[in-house]
C-alpha cells in the first residue's frame, strides 16, 4: 500500500459560534496525513462541529462564524481564493445516515467524478470500479451496477456512500457516526474497511462507541464542552490518560 503524504490538517486556536452559542473554544490540533483520528466525547461537546469544520460544512448553518485557522496541507481553507467545491472534493464526507442518490449503483459513484469533469468512458468506469473496490463492496455489486442503489441493504448503502466519497480521490475522509444505524455485522464491515483505508487517506471519525474508536483509530481526541481536553495515541489515551476528565469519561463515570 502506498502511504499518502497529503491530507495533513492543522487547527490553530480555532473557535466556532452558532449565533450567540460558542461550540468550539480555541482548539489547536494537528492531524498527520494518512492516520485515523477518532473524536470522542459526550453529546454536544463539539465533535461534529470540529469534523464539519474540516471542509467548511459548518458554514451551511446560518449565523455561523469562526476565529483561528484551519490548514489543509500548506493552505488555509478559509482563504479568499479557496474554491469550496474543490475543497470538498479533497475532503470527503460520510454522514450518520446513508444517503445514496435515487439512481443506479454505478451512477451514485460516478456522480462526483462526472461533476468534476471526468467524461463518460473507460476513465470514469475505472474510477468507479476502483472506488467500489476500496470501499470493500465491489464483489457484492459487480454484476448489478445498473440496479437501484436504494435496493441495497443499509450496510451496503453506507459502503456505497464511502465509495462515492472515495471516487473523488480525496486526501481526507470525514465520517460522522458512520455505523450507528447499522447492525453488528454491517458495523464490523465498516470498521474493517476503515482499518484497511488507513495510510492511503487521512480519516477523521466521530463516534460515541469507545470500543469502535479503539479498534479503528491511530490517535484519539477527547472533547468536552467545546474544548479539546486531550489527544494522543489511541492505546495510550485509553489505558493511560493524562487528564482526570478523560479517565472519567472512558471509564463511564460521566457522559
Amino acid at each position: 500500500m502506498i502511504v499518502t503524504t497529503a491530507g495533513a490538517l492543522r487547527f490553530t486556536d480555532f473557535s466556532v459560534w452558532y449565533g450567540a452559542r460558542q461550540a468550539l473554544h480555541t482548539v489547536t490540533i494537528a492531524i498527520e496525513p494518512g492516520i485515523a483520528l477518532a473524536l470522542i466525547g459526550p453529546s454536544g461537546c463539539g465533535k461534529s462541529t470540529l469534523l464539519r469544520a474540516c471542509n467548511r460544512m459548518t458554514e451551511l448553518v446560518p449565523g455561523t462564524r469562526h476565529t483561528g485557522t484551519v490548514h489543509l496541507d500548506d493552505g488555509e481553507i478559509h482563504a479568499r481564493e479557496v474554491d469550496v467545491r474543490a475543497l470538498r472534493q479533497r475532503v470527503g464526507m460520510v454522514f450518520q445516515q446513508s444517503n445514496p442518490l435515487p439512481r443506479s449503483i454505478f451512477e451514485n459513484v460516478a456522480y462526483g467524478p462526472r461533476l468534476n469533469g471526468v467524461p463518460d468512458g473507460s476513465e470514469l468506469t475505472d474510477r468507479v470500479t476502483e472506488a467500489l473496490r476500496r470501499a470493500a463492496i465491489w464483489d457484492e455489486v459487480a454484476d448489478r451496477l445498473d440496479d437501484p442503489a436504494l435496493a441495497l441493504s443499509g450496510g451496503q448503502q453506507q459502503r456505497l456512500c464511502i465509495a462515492r466519497a472515495l471516487a473523488n480521490d480525496p486526501e481526507v475522509l470525514l465520517l460522522d457516526e458512520p455505523a450507528s444505524a447499522l447492525d453488528p455485522g454491517a458495523t464490523q464491515r465498516i470498521e474493517e474497511l476503515l482499518y484497511d483505508l488507513r495510510g492511503s487517506v487521512t480519516i477523521v471519525i466521530v463516534t460515541h462507541n469507545l470500543q469502535q474508536a479503539a479498534r479503528v483509530s491511530d490517535r484519539t481526541a477527547f472533547l468536552y464542552d467545546g474544548r479539546l481536553v486531550e489527544v494522543g495515541e489511541t492505546s495510550a489515551l485509553f489505558t493511560r490518560p493524562r487528564e482526570a476528565q478523560t479517565e472519567a469519561f472512558i471509564t463511564g463515570r460521566f457522559g
